[in-house]
């Protein structure tokens, strides 16, 4: 049987794509090899929201070129595919098929052929294999089953707003939801203790098909079938009364607000909405229901025009806020975007500087969070043998939970937390639910 190795890079609406894609190679006829030397076929899902992971990507598919069995097909996808094709095509020889969105490379590897390519000059430099890829929903693809007790579940793709840093729409294109039903039928036969719902504007869910966000109802509905329900992330003003009751009242009372800044003036320039006067209402209000919910945002440092100002502005929230967990990025100047154009950048050193400054603070934050834990119950999901989480960390970016017990992944058990390792808490004698 042919054997495929699936290379998976940036957020976690990749990595439901990627779950999906392997569905279909497997249904294909194809099995998951045990490294990227032993597989027919190397398939690269590509990220290409910033500098930085349009980086990532490069340097991916040119290891991986370069470890490939000989004969192995190199097939990069992905959104440095969608949004570089052309480049990819006319530079990249080492690649053997460039796959949109949508499209499905499965039965040209399968055939053994290559996409034809087109030379800088036009014309064609390869006549063997199709020139044109079949189409398939990735959305409703059918996907493999979860390898952990938890899984992203992507509810939408696209966006339908402008961000003036966000290049998403450009190349994502405008919002398509699932129905409830259907992401029902999915979550059931995932059959898994935690559901992270994520979308480009998971605020904005359902807007196109029901004619009004309904992600309420949704979060609901997945509440009825799983235990924990995550939302990664919502927008402030995605941020219901409603939506914050049922979060706040539920397991997993854990709020990751799409921020990026908090500073009125500099939000309009960013073609945003909100402040700081604005955010910190709802943190109090949502701690005023639920005393020990839990907080992530990240913040874009160096966006033009951002001054000494709103640097203030955003250091004084952090110190008040005392969020849970915060990633800083510095601005990435993007094609296609309406910052691309302003003619006030900010140097990059200073908003590295002004990230320093602000992590110093958030990780004093950050730490003096998870010491108050010291000696208090808690609930965890064992992730796999040793490690769990509770519902304070999110899979992958947030810290860890290490429990000194042999518990099958996938069981719920609480134990008292007797020490912190950086952000990670250790959990001492545990009592399964």
């Amino acid at each position: 049987m042919a054997k495929y190795w699936l290379e998976t890079l940036g957020c976690p609406k990749n990595q439901v794509d990627s779950d999906r894609l392997m569905g279909r190679l497997e249904s294909g006829g194809f099995e998951e090899a045990d490294g990227v030397k032993s597989a027919d076929v190397v398939v690269v899902n590509t990220c290409a929201f910033i500098d930085a992971a349009r980086e990532e990507s490069i340097e991916t598919i040119l290891e991986l070129a370069s470890v490939k069995s000989n004969g192995a097909k190199l097939v990069v996808t992905g959104c440095l595919a969608q949004r570089y094709y052309d480049e990819l095509v006319e530079t990249m020889p080492e690649i053997d098929i460039v796959a949109r969105f949508g499209e499905d490379f499965t039965e040209a590897v399968m055939l053994g052929n290559t996409i034809l390519r087109k030379s800088k000059a036009g014309q064609d430099s390869q006549t063997q294999g199709p020139t044109q890829l079949p189409t398939m929903d990735l959305l409703r693809l059918p996907r493999r089953k979860s390898q952990s007790p938890w899984a992203y579940v992507k509810v939408a793709e696209g966006c339908n707003k402008s961000c003036g840093f966000c290049s998403i729409p450009s190349f994502r294109g405008r919002q398509v939801s699932k129905s409830i039903e259907e992401i029902e039928r999915e979550v059931s036969d995932l059959a898994i203790q935690e559901v992270i719902l994520v979308a480009q504007d998971l605020a904005n869910y359902g807007i196109d098909i029901y004619g009004h966000s309904d992600l309420v109802t949704l979060y609901d509905k997945i509440s009825n079938i799983a235990p924990w329900v995550r939302l990664l992330y919502v927008y402030p003003t995605g941020l219901t009364d409603e939506l914050m009751e049922r979060v706040a009242w539920s397991d997993v009372p854990y709020f990751d607000l799409s921020l990026q800044h908090v500073s009125a003036k500099h939000l309009r320039r960013m073609r945003r909405i909100g402040s700081s006067k604005t955010v910190l209402a709802k943190i109090k209000k949502i701690r005023s229901l639920r005393p020990d919910a839990v907080f992530r945002t990240s913040f874009i440092l160096g966006y033009p025009g951002e001054s000494e100002e709103d640097q203030e502005i955003l250091k004084d929230f952090i110190e008040e806020a005392e969020l849970d967990w915060v990633g800083f990025f510095p601005y990435s100047l993007e094609q296609d975007t309406f910052a691309a154009g302003l003619s006030d950048q900010v140097d990059r050193s200073l908003a590295v500087e002004r990230i320093n400054e602000l992590s110093e603070v958030q990780d004093r934050i950050t730490r003096l969070k998870r010491m108050s834990l010291i000696g208090k119950e808690v609930t965890v999901l064992m992730d796999n043998d040793g490690r769990a989480r509770s519902f304070r960390e999110a899979p992958e970016i947030d810290g860890v939970c290490f429990v000194n017990a042999s518990v099958t992944a996938g069981n719920f058990v609480t134990g008292n937390v007797v020490d912190i390792n950086g952000v990670d808490l250790v959990i001492g004698a545990i009592k399964k639910l």
